[in-house]
């Protein structure tokens, strides 16, 4: 009897044991290809700081690349719930792969963070967060900075997915709200090479301003076309566009364009003040130590804020469930909405039951290409 109750507590032991050391599965599924690779491709660079251990569990990033394609962000999703059986999923950096892969994941119970600011109608974001920050905090910012610009009217070119229309929705808000106008409103394709007539009528309506929708490599090309035009005015880009490349392509044409991002870019001529400075100052450290001066992005600051989030829910699921269970990945999505005040590279986040966005409207900050770098606005 005496070897019998030894023999159980050593098996009991060993399942704890087993427990204790799971595996977590961190399925991702970014644009390493395609329109979006120039936000995937930094994300995936800062994936590779990735910790290999967060509270005692060793984790396991799956890596897929959705090439900026809807149908294949749906593909990898049901790949990574069914064969891989992931208990988180990020991914994907674009908009609309993002929003083809919500409802999988949410049909599965997977909590899914993305990468890119997706909007999804009401009531359908019970498993869905966002690292980057929503269209209205953006906006916020922009229009803000605007008013001490004295703008009274604006331009407007966008995609014509998901990404351009939450901006046109939050562009238009935001001037009504401040007494502007937009006079001009024009839409392209993430995959168009050209926006001539577009271009034309907007330089034609001659606003004051112009806020040009796109994210990456594809932001320059809208504007360099506007500028060719002969446009005169102010340039707005979004935080989808605060990357090296829209200097990369865009040249002496983008040099003055404001440009609204998240604290982590700049994160050396942040204020001691400002909460998010030493968050800042690592991501852009460490990244830069791996990839080279001059190579921090805004994509890749969600990246490092993705492992400040994990470093914070993992503790917290690990009591209600082993990794690889429904358990532990209800656990997960339940300790984002009560993980409380905390700060990202990107500014302050606080995620709760009804505001899966999180972030206040302090956070934007304008940028401005100067000299072909991004430097804080006046």
């Amino acid at each position: 009897m005496k070897l019998v109750r030894t023999l159980i507590a050593a098996a009991a032991t060993l399942a704890f044991a087993g427990a204790a050391l799971a595996d977590i599965n961190v399925g991702v599924s970014l644009s390493l290809t395609g329109p979006g690779s120039g936000l995937g491709i930094p994300m995936q660079k800062q994936l590779a700081l990735f910790p290999k251990e967060i509270a005692g569990q060793k984790i396991n990033l799956i890596m897929l690349d959705d090439a900026s394609d809807p149908g294949k962000g749906v593909s990898n999703t049901k790949r990574l719930v069914t064969e891989d059986k992931v208990d988180v999923i990020l991914g994907s950096c674009i908009t609309p792969v993002s929003a083809a892969m919500a409802p999988v994941a949410a049909e599965a119970k997977t909590l899914q963070i993305s990468g890119a600011p997706v909007g999804v109608p009401p009531g359908q974001d019970h498993w869905l967060f966002r690292l980057p920050q929503g269209t209205e905090v953006m906006a916020h910012a922009m229009f803000e900075h605007m008013k001490k610009q004295g703008v009274k009217t604006i331009g407007f070119i966008g995609y014509t997915d998901a990404y351009g229309e939450l901006w046109l929705k939050a562009a238009s808000d935001e001037a009504a709200k401040n007494g502007m106008k937009i006079v001009a409103t024009e839409r392209f394709a993430r995959t168009d090479t050209s926006v001539t007539p577009q271009a034309l009528k907007l330089s034609s309506a001659n606003p004051d301003a112009m806020i040009i929708v796109a994210s990456g490599s594809g932001a320059a090309m809208p504007e360099k076309a506007i500028v060719e035009r002969g446009y005169k005015g102010k340039l707005y880009q979004t935080h989808a566009a605060a990357t090296p490349d829209l200097v990369r392509i865009g040249g002496k044409d983008v040099e003055g364009t404001f440009v609204v991002s998240g604290p982590a870019v700049v994160a050396e001529q942040l204020p001691d003040s400002h909460p998010s400075k030493k968050a800042a100052i690592d991501f852009v450290t460490n990244f830069e130590k791996a990839n080279g001066p001059g190579s921090r992005n805004q994509f890749a600051g969600h990246s490092y804020d993705f492992a400040i989030v994990m470093q914070k829910i993992v503790p917290v699921a690990l009591k209600a469930g082993k990794p690889g269970t429904p358990e532990f990945r209800s656990a997960m999505r339940d300790a984002m909405e009560t993980m409380g005040r905390t700060v990202f590279s990107h500014g302050v986040m606080n995620w709760t039951k009804d505001d899966h966005w999180g972030y206040t409207n302090e956070t934007g900050v304008m940028l401005q290409v100067k000299d072909g770098k991004f430097v804080v606005a006046q």
